[in-house]
């Protein structure tokens, strides 16, 4: 069998293709050819296009190599728009920390501002030095704390509860949750809605209790962005309930990416625990018998179960060891 893969036929094709369109072409500009007197009678009746004819006459000419003549590759040339070693350097080593693009896109936004590459950028830098792929060691660091300081960062959210946990009535109930992102201490409290007035006393009292028992008071707090937790234009956030509890209290309120809960995950892996470990396929006879329930799950949860994220310490064991906000 021939063995084509390093046939020139098409090079020289090419080649050939272009000294006579070269030819002709000088002709014509000096007037001399028999044929035809305008640059325009020649191109259409070569069939050829005038802007690709003309940029690989002009490289020929500058450069004086038949292997200007062939066709390129298409697209920017190697390199050319990769982005500087410095940034590619912060995303390897957000990714380390086992951050998926849109985080790390976050994560650099507020240092690197309009050079900030997009998803896909980030995607091509972690897919070039080959950690697509989360590694264990990755896996790991993702579960592990960000913040190290309690109080650092609330994590606030609100999940709605089945109408079927009570048997005497059907009625729609939320829980509205407040945790440190540092030692995932939380609580909780049911509210029959989630207007912005009652989550607002909601997680005051939530503010309250996690800094009478375990002494954590908040710097910032993480939303979503949701209509119970505020506007993010400033001429309005002082007349919104919540927005105005934040600022007595001078705590500065961020909110998760639209669309994104993976955000504010943290706070979605609590719920998916609470409804595996106390509300799933379970039924109460009284309001009352949940509420208890409630605050029983919520004991054990912060004094007694061990956390993967936290080394198999309990969140108040890790509480005790862990350093406060100045």
């Amino acid at each position: 069998m021939r063995l084509n893969s390093h046939d020139e036929t098409i090079k020289r094709n090419y080649i050939q293709k272009y000294r006579f369109l070269i030819g002709e072409y000088e002709q014509v500009k000096r007037k001399e050819h028999p044929k035809y007197k305008f640059v325009q009678e020649f191109y259409e009746a070569t069939d050829t296009d005038r802007r690709s004819f003309l940029k690989y006459y002009h490289r020929f000419k500058q450069s004086g190599k038949e292997s200007d003549l062939l066709p390129r590759k298409r697209g920017p040339k190697w390199k050319s728009r990769r982005p500087i070693p410095f940034i590619e350097h912060k995303v390897l080593s957000l990714r380390q920390k086992g951050l998926n693009r849109y985080e790390i896109v976050h994560m650099l936004k507020p240092q690197l501002k309009a050079h900030t590459p997009s998803p896909s950028g980030v995607y091509n830098i972690i897919k070039r030095h080959g950690v697509n792929r989360l590694s264990p060691v990755m896996k790991e660091n993702k579960r592990q704390i960000i913040k190290t300081k309690a109080g650092e960062l609330g994590h606030i959210d609100t999940h709605y509860l089945s109408k079927c946990l009570i048997h005497t009535e059907s009625k729609t109930r939320y829980l509205v949750m407040v945790m440190d992102s540092c030692t995932r201490v939380v609580w909780a409290e049911m509210v029959e809605d989630i207007k912005s007035l009652t989550v607002m006393f909601a997680v005051l009292k939530c503010f309250n209790i996690l800094a009478d028992h375990y002494d954590i008071r908040f710097k910032e707090v993480l939303t979503d962005n949701g209509p119970e937790f505020g506007v993010k234009h400033s001429t309005k956030k002082a007349g919104h309930p919540f927005e105005r509890m934040l600022i007595e209290l001078g705590i500065k309120h961020r909110y998760t990416r639209p669309y994104r809960p993976q955000t504010n995950g943290k706070a979605e892996r609590f719920w998916r625990t609470i409804e595996d470990d106390l509300l799933r396929e379970t039924t109460f006879d009284s309001l009352a018998e949940l509420r208890e329930e409630l605050l029983q799950y919520l004991y054990y949860y912060n004094h007694e179960r061990p956390h993967q994220g936290l080394g198999g310490l309990t969140p108040l064991a890790f509480n005790k060891t862990c350093p406060r906000i100045t």
